[in-house]
């Protein structure tokens, strides 16, 4: 690959890769609009299901054409049997799953394979017509990117335009049935139209698809993106957005890479693309990524052992015991059941974090900042506790274990709640419920 061959494909100085490039980042964009409802509706096979659906319409129309003298190879006649045929099946699947009992995943299988089976049987009837054998209909099973020309790009441009500004233009209702649909119907919102509308955009999205990415690899247009950005944010505008940016991506790095590598089909890197997009999420994604979560855990671990550290040296400065540090070492690590490498190792985080400090050869001691957080910690705990022994009838040998589950996510709100609930405690720490006794909180540091 040399540079002389590679610039003229970034900055889209060859007409047909201009071409073939618009109509792929078109699709892309309005694939990951349209996929983001998609996916979070349930409902990602219907994209495969329609997409063999939309064989027999192919090879039907094809054959129609052909019969009465018409452009047979016409690209927009053959998408609109496509589009006829992909409503047809996605009425099957509606039918079937409201008719009987039949769950929605059989119906899909069903319709898809039913579907693509009478496609494949009209395919061998075109190929066996005079004249017909050079039609290239197969290609519309794994696609043929690089055959797309003008007037082909421009009709998936304005298709996913159309397609686009009606999932924006619905945005609200689109929102409403996606994530609440019994709630849409308590309020009247016809749930069921605007759901075979959502459909009937995922159809023409499938449709269009079918010669850049075919049949096959169609699925990957409306769901890859979508579940890309599902690792990235929660908010769904947000979502769309990185969906809809994942897409043109994919269409524009694809046909990139298959323009200066020809033997590779575009349609099928395209996807790849996509694919190696949606890796690196799960990798890397700032809100469901593995990387993200593993540090996340970290981190929580790190804490929970930090204030669980606080709190049993709280409640050994409680009893008033004076050791040096090596006996409060021993001590921890007896009773706590904590390695002594652990505990050093703890100790020296608490003393970085400004929690802890120590005087040569004596007892490790509170700062004024480690002393309050030390505090709240064992009050938290110890509220939590005392709440458990008497509204929700845990057994005292329980409670502890209960508490140290909970005390480290107790928020400000969940905190004034307990205090509520203990009113005779006030803003006091109370004592071990299982000494029974009360300890004035004034928060001097002994």
């Amino acid at each position: 690959m040399t540079l002389e061959r590679l610039m003229p494909v970034l900055t889209l100085a060859d007409y047909n890769t201009r071409v073939v490039m618009f109509g792929t980042v078109c699709l892309g964009i309005a694939g990951g609009v349209i996929g983001v409802f998609l996916l979070l509706r349930g409902r990602a096979l219907l994209a495969d299901a329609v997409g063999h659906a939309a064989l027999p319409g192919v090879a039907g129309m094809f054959l129609i054409l052909l019969a009465a003298g018409g452009p047979a190879r016409s690209f927009p006649l053959l998408m609109v049997g496509a589009l006829l045929s992909g409503l047809m099946g996605m009425g099957c699947v509606a039918l079937i799953t409201r008719l009987t009992r039949i769950s929605q995943d059989a119906a899909l299988g069903i319709v898809l394979s039913v579907f693509f089976g009478f496609g494949a049987v009209l395919l061998s009837v075109v190929q066996k017509t005079r004249g017909a054998p050079a039609a290239g209909l197969n290609h519309f099973i794994y696609g043929r990117t690089a055959s797309m020309i003008r007037s082909d790009a421009l009709l998936i441009g304005v298709a996913a335009l159309v397609i686009i500004i009606s999932a924006l233009l619905l945005y609200k209702e689109f929102r409403l049935i996606t994530f609440d649909p019994a709630y849409a119907a308590g309020e009247g919102w016809p749930v069921h139209r605007l759901d075979l509308f959502l459909m009937a955009l995922v159809v023409a999205i499938t449709v269009l698809g079918l010669q850049a990415v075919g049949i096959v690899l169609v699925i990957a247009i409306l769901v890859i993106p979508a579940a890309a950005a599902r690792f990235w944010t929660d908010r769904l505008w947000k979502m769309i957005l990185v969906s809809a940016l994942t897409g043109a991506t994919g269409g524009y790095v694809g046909t990139a890479i298959s323009a200066v590598a020809p033997r590779l089909p575009a349609g099928a890197v395209i996807v790849t693309v996509l694919g190696t997009i949606f890796l690196a999420s799960i990798l890397f994604g700032t809100r469901r990524g593995i990387i993200v979560r593993v540090l996340e855990q970290r981190r929580q671990v790190r804490k929970t052992l930090s204030q669980n550290l606080l709190r049993v040296l709280f409640e050994c400065r409680e009893e008033g015991a004076s050791r040096t540090a090596e006996e409060q070492l021993l001590y921890l690590s007896q009773a706590r059941g904590w390695s002594p490498r652990f505990l050093k190792r703890a100790l020296r985080r608490l003393q970085r974090g400004g929690m802890i400090y120590r005087i040569p050869e004596g007892p490790w001691h509170f700062t004024e900042r480690g002393w309050l957080e030390a505090m709240r910690v064992t009050r938290n705990h110890r509220l939590w506790e005392v709440y458990l022994l008497e509204h929700a009838d845990v057994a005292p040998v329980h409670v502890d274990q209960g508490a140290d589950y909970i005390e480290h996510v107790l928020g400000d709100a969940l905190v004034a709640e307990l205090e509520e609930a203990l009113p005779r405690f006030g803003h006091t720490l109370p004592g071990s419920p299982h000494e029974l006794s009360v300890i004035p909180g004034d928060g001097e540091m002994p």
